[in-house]
């Protein structure tokens, strides 16, 4: 009797927790799932009759991934229209028509004047044309986010205005109605403090000189970058970049430099990332460098800078320029693939002699294994020229990150260099790449182990591993925890540490006690 009373109560408490979640108001449940994409509100309707008109009060219309328009049409049909959209995100549809896509924008616009963040990212098939949006949009009071990629067509009124905008993506895929489009479109940006723009061949399709005009005094954050075509690369390099932004904080440039560009104005500026693509414009690789040298000087007062190993080596051809020197730089971080052809160290060393106060020093980079068998392939400098020792080595670098690290000879150089100059370096920290089997793990530790230091107080740690000396001995042990080890795990480590298996074994025991 007991057993089936607790039976009854637990049932109960099961039909309270339903109800309590069905008495909620409606303005709660719909604000649940303005939180899931619409496809998933939708299907809360078969629940119950409670449930069953929720999803159509939903302000939030989320549809991606959506195999035809049918789907479309039919959301959009039984949605309550009397409720006023505030974010309308469309993506996916392999065959948008773009007619009802826009009547559907109209009807957003127009009928609510509430719409907050549009996001669209659609493509069509003939005879579908390009998304235009209707210029009405171009006027909105009220949009703070607008994301727009695939196949759009932008030709907006010389006298638009978003008053309220904040955040503006034009992805790839976007068209321009003419050379203007673009530069009226951010002009009607009076506060925006995030953009980012992609730049590919669709752009050059009504215009075959592309303006990227940014004036914005409230502009915080700025990504500009290129999408690469082989057979569009002469397209590419033809615009202009003309950035007054002093707001502007953080700014990454990914792609091909024009000889067309002006930065000014931008005092704030304290992060920021580059990879610039060399591109056949006609001019010497040596005067792209200087082109390169010549982006960067405005530059002056960054903080942080991500920058990509082939592009430190192209600024190499420059380094008898009037080079920027970047006093307020004291993180700096390179990326990108490492090849066997050259030591990338002297193109480091170059950028760190343009950073005297430079504190951290990060490698994240990814090996790229051109020649197949490299054992016998001896690399070269990219750059002949030896260099002075760079400031920041000798008074404040203390500490230098290495993540990918695969031990080939190129990534030793680097680590080698580092610990050779650096004379108050306190770590030296790498990540070794998890693909590696443990024996040439082991190899990688013991060969970084013994390298020389400069700085007496260096202590050299690995992401997985850490070394320590126990009476004049190596040992290779697991931390923060001893873990236990298998016998041929152990057998490895015991010729890596030059000890017998048994004295390994005791002096992991006694350290785990």
């Amino acid at each position: 009797m007991e057993s089936e009373e607790e039976d009854g109560r637990t049932e109960s408490q099961k039909n309270d927790t339903t109800d309590f979640i069905s008495s909620l108001s409606d303005c709660v449940l719909t604000h649940i799932l303005s939180l899931l994409p619409t496809r998933d509100s939708v299907r809360t309707s078969i629940l119950s009759s409670r449930w069953s008109p929720l999803w159509k009060l939903v302000p939030v219309l989320h549809l991606e991934r959506l195999r035809n328009q049918d789907t479309v049409s039919n959301i959009w049909n039984h949605r309550n229209a009397a409720i006023p959209l505030r974010k309308f995100y469309l993506h996916g549809t392999s065959d948008c028509n773009t007619a009802y896509v826009d009547t559907m924008l109209q009807d957003t616009i127009l009928r609510g004047r509430m719409l907050q963040e549009l996001d669209l990212d659609i493509y069509t098939t003939d005879p579908n044309p390009p998304l235009e949006l209707h210029p009405s949009l171009f006027f909105s009071t009220t949009l703070v986010v607008l994301k727009l990629g695939g196949e759009i067509l932008l030709n907006p009124p010389l006298d638009s205005i978003f008053p309220s905008l904040h955040i503006l993506y034009l992805e790839s895929g976007i068209s321009y109605a003419n050379c203007d489009s673009l530069p009226t479109l951010l002009a009607a940006c009076p506060l925006l403090q995030e953009l980012a723009l992609t730049v590919a061949y669709n752009n050059f399709e009504n215009t075959r000189m592309l303006k990227i005009i940014v004036l914005i005094p409230t502009l915080k954050i700025l990504y500009l970058s290129w999408l690469f075509e082989w057979w569009c690369y002469p397209l590419l390099h033809s615009y202009i970049l003309r950035l007054n932004a002093p707001a502007l904080e953080h700014f990454y440039f990914h792609g091909v430099l024009s000889d067309d560009v002006v930065l000014e104005n931008l005092p704030n500026l304290v992060k920021s990332g580059f990879q610039f693509k060399e591109i056949e414009d006609g001019s010497s690789r040596g005067d792209y460098a200087k082109r390169i040298w010549d982006f960067m000087r405005p530059l002056y007062n960054v903080v942080s800078m991500e920058f990509c190993i082939e592009t430190a080596q192209i600024i190499c051809e420059a380094s008898n320029y009037n080079l920027p020197v970047f006093n307020n730089l004291t993180s700096l971080t390179f990326d990108g693939e490492l090849s066997c052809s050259y030591y990338a160290w002297p193109a480091v060393q170059l950028l760190l002699c343009q950073a005297p106060k430079l504190q951290t020093l990060a490698f994240e980079l990814t090996f790229t294994d051109e020649f197949g068998d490299y054992d016998d392939y001896s690399p070269e400098s990219c750059m002949k020229k030896p260099l002075s020792a760079p400031e920041c080595l000798s008074s404040h670098l203390t500490a230098c990150y290495y993540k990918g690290f695969s031990g080939h000879e190129v990534e030793m150089e680097l680590v080698t260099q580092v610990l050779e100059k650096a004379e108050v370096l306190k770590t030296m920290k790498i990540t070794v790449e998890s693909h590696l089997d443990p024996m040439r793990k082991l190899q990688i530790h013991e060969k970084v182990r013994k390298l020389q230091r400069r700085s007496c107080t260096c202590q050299i740690e690995f992401d997985e591993a850490h070394f320590y000396k126990i009476n004049s001995e190596a040992l290779f042990i697991d931390t923060p925890i001893v873990r236990i080890w298998s016998g041929a795990l152990l057998k490895m480590a015991s010729c890596c540490c030059g000890v017998s298996l048994r004295d390994l074994q005791r002096k992991l025991n006694l350290l785990q006690h």
